[in-house]
């Protein structure tokens, strides 16, 4: 088990899953839907079956090019820890879960589950033909607040895609400045990628814009919604942090790239939806 939670960077969950929080309790204090742990686990479940089966695919898939690159060719499958048989049926076994456990919530997410797997496995491929991978990848992310609004409400707002275009552009954002350590192997290797196709400083240059982007969304909802102090709090933290990722990381020094990828998206995303199920208790008080 410790192999396969390696081999999907179970640590990443940190991502997403502050997302897909927000989007559940955003359904339950803005519509009719009422809380219930049992969604609120299926919810999670969810979650984590579809996050297992995205990363173990791009591991399989990508198990020749890790294999050649000094960066990852330490990564489970290259190194022999797991096999490509065994990332592999980790893979459909998740996928078989996370639709399983759809049905069980509502029809639409049922009937949705295998677009959102079409999404979040598909990213995997788009590497090989576009540029473009880095927004797949916050694409597939950004499911996590929508899908999760979908759980409580059954239909879908306005509301919780504010959050999930934030994701895409944040994530987009981030992916491509962690791209940044691969320019030139994906530039040898035919390998598409924002920064192989710009350089290194107009990568940086998207990334920000991204993540400006990113910073309107989460402000957003004041406009659509009631939201109390509590939320800017959590806003400014979310921005704050967007800026201190692109001072750690400049064109001519890409040291910090794993600090900023980690620990700064990390607090940004944490943070931010801590503040916000705060404010959430705060305006029903």
């Amino acid at each position: 088990m410790k192999k396969y939670f390696s081999l999907v960077t179970f640590s990443h969950t940190i991502f997403a899953m502050p997302f897909a929080f927000i989007g559940f309790f955003l359904a339950v204090t803005t519509t009719d839907g009422k809380f219930e742990w049992i969604k609120l686990l299926l919810m999670l479940l969810c979650m984590v079956f579809a996050r297992n089966s995205a990363m173990a695919f791009n591991r399989y898939l990508d198990r020749d090019i890790d294999a050649k690159n000094p960066r990852t060719k330490v990564r489970d499958i290259p190194a022999g820890r797991i096999s490509p048989a065994g990332a592999l049926t980790f893979t459909i076994a998740n996928c078989l879960l996370f639709v399983t456990v759809t049905w069980f919530i509502n029809l639409i997410c049922f009937y949705l589950s295998p677009v959102a797997l079409l999404v979040v496995l598909g990213y995997s491929a788009t590497k090989r033909f576009t540029a473009l991978c880095h927004l797949v990848l916050g694409l597939g992310l950004s499911l996590a607040p929508i899908g999760a609004y979908l759980v409580v409400a059954g239909h879908f707002a306005l509301l919780p895609i504010f959050f999930s275009l934030a994701v895409v552009c944040w994530v987009s954002g981030f992916d491509i400045i962690y791209a940044l350590q691969d320019e030139d192997f994906d530039r040898n290797e035919k390998l598409h990628s924002i920064p192989s196709a710009l350089g290194t400083a107009k990568a940086l240059a998207l990334s920000t814009f991204l993540h400006v982007l990113s910073a309107i969304f989460v402000i957003l909802p004041v406009f659509f919604t009631q939201v109390g102090p509590l939320y800017y709090v959590g806003v400014f933290v979310y921005c704050s942090m967007l800026v201190y990722q692109h001072r750690l990381v400049k064109p001519t020094d890409l040291s910090r790239v794993n600090f900023a990828f980690m620990t700064t998206n990390g607090i940004a995303s944490v943070v931010f939806a801590a503040f916000f199920l705060l404010d959430r208790l705060w305006i029903r008080r």
